[in-house]
């Protein structure tokens, strides 16, 4: 094994660089970073471990460019190119810097001694799991995010030789053998992951293998946790990809997000996690079934995924802890692995499945409540939200943030985007994942299909109706029409007109008056839509001021165990 003692010494001084001020240090498992000027210098250290061999020069080369080629199709802004060190007659010195997008570098004269991966250097208040902590994590952040992996994984061909059962099926047996029982986790809660794992795994394999051989098993990023997103000219970047073993990264593209999603969920962001959950799936129609009626769409392994992703986050935490020097780190390392664990096991917790329809003239609020309501039903991360607004735009190849043309908004149209709704919402409660239908809702008929829903699917059901005056939702419209964010919904004044003009007729679901702040109509929702089965069925009416109408529309009848 390669002595690198000399190299990090000489790495110290701002002046091997040609930098002024002080050398920052950050110390990894695998890798040291330097801090000097405007630059970060990754020098991979000389280890040698089962799933990674960084033992030689020649070997750390290879995978600076590997980890070059890999990241720059993330983050080309922040991955530069390569330095060697050198040995000359008057010491160590630093080669000249080979630019990414050149030639592979030739080998420089005199002898080299390690490889230095050039990183445009950027503020570590930056990263995302450091905002995180700080509380600076915005909705608007987190869809930029979302955004940014959905082309990032459409950019990807798809890939035949990895993922599939066996390779989720790998990685559960590489995780089972290094679990060790002691001070974070017992031999029986080892052993409870582990057979709730497999028997996901025996009930997903074949559509891990459809995903696989439809196309969802791309090139990803394989280590997409918080700490490895950083602000990169406002922008949300992933980085520092995993460039050691490339099946690792091999996988399919919801268990690449899955690791971003648990993430959030364990730091305590579940309302985050299923913000970014929900527009990853608006863009990508990973939950939409096929059209050849295989079983591609991935919501009944996501669950899988979520604890896969954190048993091998309890894992790696427990064997740091171990490592640790004194009792207090040790205890603290052995408490976080073990909540990992925990976080993994609950993932796997079955939870009959709900649904919640939101219906109300524009401006009422409907998306808002729904977007807030979602994380809070089921199973972490939450309900699907199933919006038409977005599905219009689905069905005219548009994202969510443009504007429609005028024939978008037939009744043609609009038969056709509810009968989608209806589609996907069977498909998402048979994949055991509660589902919100954000809608307008305006006639009976509409609303008649949301329960028939959940009553052929034998799902408990609830039917919000928002309400408020003219006055209210005008102005709402107005604000919504100077953000310079834009909403999916192309809603103006006119159309709200339109729709008090028509009227919605008779509505028999739970009215809520949408003149209240969110939070007030949160809290009304969620006891709505949580309250036991069996009090829904007693008729009593809910209560409060904002819920004055008749009890929710229920499906067949309630379940044994529900809230």
């Amino acid at each position: 094994m390669d002595d690198q003692t000399e190299t990090l010494v000489f790495l110290t001084y701002p002046e091997s660089f040609g930098a002024r001020g002080r050398v920052e240090r950050i110390d990894t498992h695998i890798s040291h970073v330097f801090l000097a000027g405007d630059r970060a210098y990754k020098l991979k250290r000389a280890v040698r471990y089962s799933y990674l061999d960084y033992s030689t020069v020649e070997r750390r080369r290879h995978f600076c460019l590997a980890e070059l080629a890999v990241n720059r199709r993330f983050a080309p802004n922040l991955y530069l190119g390569l330095r060697p060190v050198l040995r000359t007659p008057d010491g160590l010195i630093l080669g000249p810097e080979w630019a990414a997008g050149e030639d592979e570098p030739p080998l420089p004269e005199g002898q080299v001694v390690d490889w230095l991966l050039v990183m445009r250097r950027f503020d570590q208040d930056a990263l995302l799991d450091r905002m995180a902590t700080q509380g600076r994590l915005t909705p608007s952040l987190m869809l930029d995010l979302a955004d940014r992996l959905a082309r990032l994984h459409r950019a990807q061909p798809a890939r035949m030789d990895g993922g599939g059962a066996q390779g989720l099926g790998e990685a559960i047996a590489i995780t089972r053998a290094n679990l060790k029982p002691g001070d974070a986790f017992t031999a029986g809660e080892i052993r409870a992951w582990n057979a709730k794992a497999q028997a996901a795994l025996a009930a997903q394999g074949f559509l891990l293998d459809a995903r696989r051989d439809a196309g969802r098993v791309r090139d990803c990023h394989g280590d997409l946790h918080l700490g490895n997103v950083c602000l990169v000219d406002g922008a949300p970047t992933p980085f520092d990809a995993i460039e050691f073993d490339p099946s690792l990264a091999r996988t399919d593209v919801l268990y690449d997000l899955a690791f971003l999603l648990m993430d959030l969920c364990f730091r305590e962001r579940t309302d985050l996690a299923s913000l970014v959950l929900n527009r990853y799936l608006d863009l990508t129609g990973e939950d939409v079934p096929s059209p050849e009626g295989r079983p591609v769409g991935g919501l009944p392994a996501l669950p899988l995924f979520l604890s896969v992703r954190a048993a091998v986050r309890a894992q790696v935490t427990a064997a740091a802890a171990r490592r640790q020097t004194t009792p207090t780190q040790k205890t603290a390392g052995a408490v976080e692995a073990d909540r990992y664990l925990q976080l993994a096991l609950e993932f796997l917790r079955r939870d009959r499945p709900r649904l919640v329809a939101v219906g109300g003239f524009s401006g009422t609020g409907k998306s808002t409540l729904a977007r807030d309501l979602a994380p809070l039903l089921g199973v972490a991360p939450g309900a699907r939200v199933l919006r038409t607004d977005v599905i219009r735009k689905q069905l005219f190849g548009l994202a969510p943030d443009q504007a429609l043309p005028d024939e978008a908004y037939t009744p043609a149209v609009g038969a056709t985007v509810y009968d989608r709704l209806r589609t996907q919402a069977v498909a998402c409660l048979a994949a055991g994942r509660s589902v919100i239908l954000d809608a307008v809702f305006a006639r009976p008929e509409e609303r008649e299909l949301a329960a028939k829903v959940a009553a052929e699917a034998r799902m408990r059901f609830t039917g919000l109706w928002l309400q408020a005056p003219e006055n209210i939702l005008a102005e709402r419209l107005r604000r919504r029409e100077q953000d310079p964010v834009r909403d999916a919904s192309d809603a103006d004044l006119p159309v709200l007109l339109s729709q008090m003009c028509r009227g919605a007729g008779d509505v028999r679901w739970a009215i809520l008056d949408a003149g209240m702040p969110p939070a007030a109509v949160l809290r009304q929702a969620e006891e709505l839509a949580l309250r036991p089965a069996a009090e829904g069925r007693t008729g009593r009416p809910p209560t409060g001021r904002a819920a004055r109408s008749v009890d929710p529309i229920f499906g067949s009848g309630p379940f044994p165990g529900m809230r």
